[in-house]
């Protein structure tokens, strides 16, 4: 199992949110999609406006959220991500990162795992290739601020 995933399945598990076994393969109702795409859209957003702003660690904790919210429906589904090869370059213009990024989160309305996978790996690509930033220690980060929410609402 991709060790984000298993990040967020955890996450998922502690606040007791549904979630199928792993190896399940559901697919997701109409209405998780729908709200899904939501979650993916207003992410896709934060990343668009830090792009904007060019600040590196915003644009970095965009990417993750971004990450992990397509995760979060790979992992509704029971299933692993699927290791999707990113082809992007970066070719000087954001606005090629900007329409690449829609066009990924746009094709998430089938509610395929693919097409999550492919929001997943196009953000470790970003991070790593485009900010020069170490992933995992991001994704832990953020997956560890989730967490705290526990404790605050113990």
């Amino acid at each position: 199992m991709n060790q984000h995933l298993q990040l967020v399945r955890t996450f998922r598990e502690t606040f007791s949110f549904p979630q199928e076994d792993f190896g399940a393969k559901v697919s997701l109702s109409e209405i998780q999609i729908i709200l899904h795409q939501a979650l993916l859209m207003e992410d896709g957003g934060n990343v668009f406006k830090a792009l904007q702003g060019g600040d590196m660690a915003e644009i970095l904790n965009s990417l993750v959220d971004l990450a992990y919210c397509a995760l979060d429906a790979v992992a509704m589904q029971g299933e692993d991500v699927r290791e999707i090869p990113v082809s992007w370059r970066h070719d000087g213009h954001v606005i090629s990162l900007a329409k690449l990024l829609s066009d990924k989160i746009n094709h998430c309305m089938d509610g395929q795992t693919e097409h999550y996978s492919e929001v997943y790996c196009f953000c470790v690509h970003l991070t790593r290739s485009f900010i020069n930033a170490d992933f995992n220690k991001a994704f832990q980060a953020v997956h560890d601020n989730y967490m705290s929410r526990l404790d605050e609402s113990r």
